[in-house]
């Protein structure tokens, strides 16, 4: 059981409170007395797609369209827990070696360089910031922006990832200026890394074209059986790159003798 909290919405009248989320590695947003001021990602400014550099640019611009500066801040909120999914990521890997080891390889620099030191990133990009740096979790961070911006007081709240720290779903109530998620599906068990499969399965890469997939689901006019679609995703995928989708050796090598060169003439094959 999780809880989340926001004090611009258990404010009394008159009290101000300003925040700056880090809304991914990516991007950030600017938060005055519980409305949103500003948000932008890093790639809009460095003209990079998915750049991963951390989004100094896009916290300078949060904070002058906000007109505010670092040390007007009340909070800095960081979209997760680092530390906890790094945790799952170990398991991981433990469980599974020695397979998904060059995996491993690949991603663990990546995390003892940078992920797990992202609170000195913060405040070495911001020096002149007093406020705490908080880290709720994953779906909490779903939860508060789906939620806290609503002009509803009360309400259940639903939350289907691929994954996050350990949760993948996540169902609770959000009250007032407080969010309780009650129940939780943990990893590996995920309704977003299912549609990730299928995401693979047609050609699409994963965390990066599902929104492909969504934007082509209602452009299909007619609906075949769900293992039509998986048998010919699969087929495509176990094909050999020697030889194009759906060809035979036999139909290669009849392919082969057919072939025209100079100064010949086409047989037939029997």
């Amino acid at each position: 059981m999780t809880k989340c909290f926001n004090s611009a919405r258990a404010r009394p009248r008159g009290c101000s409170t300003r925040s700056l989320c880090l809304l991914s590695r990516r991007s950030g947003g600017a938060i005055v007395d519980g409305r949103i001021a500003a948000a932008a990602q890093e790639e809009r400014f460095t003209r990079k797609k998915h750049d991963e550099s951390f989004p100094a640019q896009a916290i300078a611009y949060c904070l002058k369209t906000a007109r505010m500066t670092p040390a007007d801040l009340d909070y800095i909120a960081f979209y997760e827990r680092p530390l906890l999914k790094f945790d799952r990521l170990l398991e991981t890997y433990l469980a599974f070696a020695p397979r998904g080891f060059a995996v491993f390889l690949k991603g663990m620099p990546l995390w003892m360089k940078d992920k797990l030191f992202i609170r000195r990133k913060i405040r070495a990009a911001l020096p002149t910031a007093k406020a705490p740096v908080v880290f709720p979790e994953h779906h909490e961070s779903h939860s508060a922006s789906a939620f806290f911006p609503s002009p509803f007081e009360k309400a259940a709240i639903l939350t289907l990832d691929g994954v996050g720290e350990w949760a993948t779903s996540t169902l609770g109530v959000g009250e007032g200026g407080a969010i309780d998620l009650g129940y939780e599906m943990r990893f590996p068990h995920s309704l977003g890394l299912l549609y990730s499969a299928f995401t693979y399965c047609c050609g699409f890469k994963v965390n990066s074209g599902e929104y492909k997939l969504m934007g082509l689901a209602p452009s299909m006019r007619r609906s075949p059986p769900p293992s039509m679609i998986l048998h010919r995703s699969t087929r495509r995928r176990r094909c050999s790159p020697r030889r194009a989708p759906g060809r035979s050796r036999r139909s290669s090598k009849i392919a082969a003798a057919t072939r025209l060169t100079p100064g010949t003439k086409s047989s037939a094959v029997p």
